[in-house]
């Protein structure tokens, strides 16, 4: 490729550390590369409510649109940002080396403690995440749950003022942004589980695009593509979107990767849970028998609840 290979990104400073990153490994690799930061539809409407279904593209329609009109080569997402369903005339090319999978929680100065179950009855932690708050109800009840908006530093700014007592945040966003020290704690697998591919980074170009897929062949993590393509087939045999109560990881359990998932009514009245092994040939696979399984259980009258909300907050990605 003659001219610098363009890279579509959110304008949030999160994903411009993350798009300049990846600047910095095509660099190593003599590729050179210019930013195309673009606002999205989330981030112009952060405050407005969405149908739980509608909250699907908020995050990616505008770089995908510019990949596909060709105004940029390369559109660079959090996973945890993306459809489900694959967007025609677009693939993913490469899915970068995993970051930190976990949520992690953040405290004002005044509290203590390093676990949700430490805080004192009646701490208020806020979220916009309805996995966050249904799992909170469900868990530790003694904790007050509230909606939580803005960009991540406008929820850390709220923590320490006081609006709320804590709220819960991608670990890997708080290290990228190097703020690691806010973090007073982790929430761990398999009891807490994050969104599905939380931590995974991936990067979806045209596809008939060879020339810009061959330069990226190199950057691609199998052990991430493997895992999240697990996690992420249970969130879309679950139906789920961006606002849905499910939680996924894959984790090393007894010398084995193992998935677990996790599906919780949003009033946290019912927390259903399930895991398999992982089948490393088809791990897609693996995410669908443990939606059966949810399914088996119930998953899906907490899904047809879900989506009887005639409104919700817009996620906040971090």
């Amino acid at each position: 490729m003659t001219r610098a290979l363009r890279i579509a990104t959110r304008a949030s400073e999160l994903a411009l550390r993350r798009a300049r990153s990846l600047q910095a490994m095509l660099a190593a690799r003599d590729v050179t590369s210019e930013l195309v930061s673009l606002r999205t539809e989330g981030d112009k409407h952060a405050e407005a409510p969405v149908q739980p279904a509608g909250a699907r593209s908020l995050f990616t329609h505008e770089l995908e649109t510019a990949v596909l009109r060709q105004r940029a080569d390369v559109a660079m997402h959090a996973l945890s940002d993306m459809a489900t369903e694959p967007t025609p005339g677009l693939t993913i090319s490469a899915v970068l080396a995993r970051e930190d999978p976990r949520d992690a929680i953040v405290l004002n100065a005044l509290f203590e403690g390093a676990a949700l179950s430490e805080l004192p009855r009646g701490t208020r932690i806020g979220s916009s995440n309805v996995r966050c708050r249904s799992l909170i109800r469900a868990l530790y009840a003694d904790l007050e749950i509230v909606h939580l908006r803005g960009d991540l530093p406008t929820r850390l700014r709220k923590v320490d003022e006081g609006q709320v007592h804590a709220t819960i945040v991608s670990a890997a966003a708080l290290h990228r942004l190097e703020i690691s020290q806010r973090i007073a704690g982790y929430l761990e697998a398999p009891q807490w589980l994050p969104t599905p591919g939380q931590g995974a980074i991936v990067l979806q170009t045209r596809a008939e695009d060879a020339e810009t897929r061959a330069l990226l062949d190199g950057l691609h993590d199998a052990r991430t593509a493997i895992d999240a393509a697990a996690e992420r087939a249970l969130l879309a045999s679950l139906e789920g979107g961006l606002q849905s109560p499910v939680g996924a990881q894959v984790v090393d359990e007894n010398g084995a990767r193992v998935l677990h998932g996790l599906i919780v009514d949003p009033h946290g009245r019912q927390l259903l849970r399930a895991k398999h092994e992982l089948d490393e040939r088809n791990p897609e696979l693996t995410g669908v028998r443990l939606a059966n399984e949810l399914r088996a259980h119930g998953a899906s009258r907490i899904l047809d609840a879900v989506r009887r909300e005639e409104r919700m907050p817009t996620p906040q990605p971090d």
